[in-house]
């Protein structure tokens, strides 16, 4: 039986980006959405590469292996980068990250992975969770208006990160091609009420953080490892004014954590909550750490992270190596629900002397 996991999705045009180092304040609103295929006028349309937190899907649970579809399209696109910024972003699938590829251990995938016409160099991916020359990155070499295709059977469960591995490897991961794929243990993961899907990446442009404009990307500060922007989801803003996280009290969280990079390893902490929960490294099928603050995640790396919410507020994920933050590197979790004084509480006096 075969299941398609995602299909090619269109692109949308990203009207009012948002600044997530301005405090979460400004409005976000979004215009229609442009097909992919759209023709292009003098100057490429600018479209919304960010990824949606929530946007994977659901779960396994309990079905047996079966043989499964995954679909890629390599795509070159000018996307929203900041207010009033644009940049000229590689991706899977006109996202960053690519799309959230979910399946279970011993499945059958089948992978097709097309190289869009407009694309003006090669690319391929490389899987982690793959068992086969380069991930699958050494048959999916593809020029622009290719396709290619393999098989791997999933005899790994965890979480492992995807990429292009086209050479300058560094330069393709960096434009925003890797994403996560999810191999889960034979019987699923245990039950959360919300599940979120967050990678940070890095981007070296030829212009300092805040510069407004169409900005190009400086392969020596990628050479030099010295990134400009530091990014959940692709974006400055990505997950505070455009899409940020959501949930209620009471309610338990998991976050799908990767490192793209390429070069930067991540300190990934949530400020105000407790991880309950961490699955290092990506692995899922030994017993998780308990109550931890901060995880380390490597590039090209994966871990995922529970944690319940038990009182309301802004709730906000930082890499805590936190000179990163001022690169656009936060992200809000927005809990929405009654107060629990037992667990949090602000005396009045408190209260009115912070109106």
């Amino acid at each position: 039986m075969n299941r398609r996991i995602f299909a090619m999705g269109s692109a949308g045009v990203l009207a009012v980006a948002g600044d997530a180092l301005a405090h979460g304040t400004a409005p976000h609103g979004r215009a229609p959405v442009i097909p992919a295929s759209a023709p292009s006028a003098a100057a490429s349309p600018v479209i919304d590469i960010v990824r949606d937190p929530s946007d994977l899907p659901g779960p396994i649970g309990q079905r047996g292996p079966q043989r499964v579809r995954v679909d890629l399209e390599t795509t070159e696109v000018t996307g929203q980068l900041a207010d009033g910024a644009t940049y000229r972003y590689w991706t899977f699938n006109n996202k960053v990250p690519g799309p959230f590829v979910r399946v279970r251990v011993n499945d059958t995938v089948d992978v097709t992975m097309r190289n869009a016409d407009g694309s003006v160099h090669s690319h391929n991916v490389d899987f982690h969770a793959v068992t086969g020359p380069g991930g699958g990155g050494a048959v999916t070499v593809a020029a622009p208006g290719e396709s290619k295709s393999f098989t791997f059977k999933a005899i790994n469960p965890g979480l492992y990160i995807y990429h292009c591995a086209v050479a300058p490897h560094a330069q393709h991961i960096s434009n925003g091609m890797y994403g996560l794929i999810l191999v889960e243990p034979e019987g699923g993961l245990p039950r959360v009420d919300r599940e979120f899907y967050v990678v940070q990446g890095e981007l070296y442009t030829d212009q300092p953080f805040g510069t407004k404009g169409e900005i190009g990307e400086d392969l020596d500060r990628l050479l030099d490892e010295r990134p400009t922007h530091v990014l959940f989801n692709g974006a400055v803003g990505a997950l505070t004014t455009h899409t940020p996280l959501k949930a209620k009290v009471g309610e338990t969280v998991r976050i799908f954590f990767g490192v793209g990079g390429p070069n930067l390893t991540s300190s990934f902490h949530v400020i105000g909550e407790v991880f309950d929960k961490v699955y290092s490294m990506g692995d899922l099928t030994t017993k998780p750490l308990n109550n931890v603050q901060t995880t380390t995640v490597a590039p090209g790396g994966a871990c995922a992270v529970e944690f319940k919410c038990e009182v309301p507020g802004r709730f906000i994920l930082v890499d805590h190596a936190l000179s990163r933050l001022e690169k656009g590197c936060i992200g809000f979790l927005n809990v929405e629900g009654p107060a629990n004084p037992e667990i949090f509480n602000v005396p009045a006096r408190t209260a009115s002397a912070g109106r």
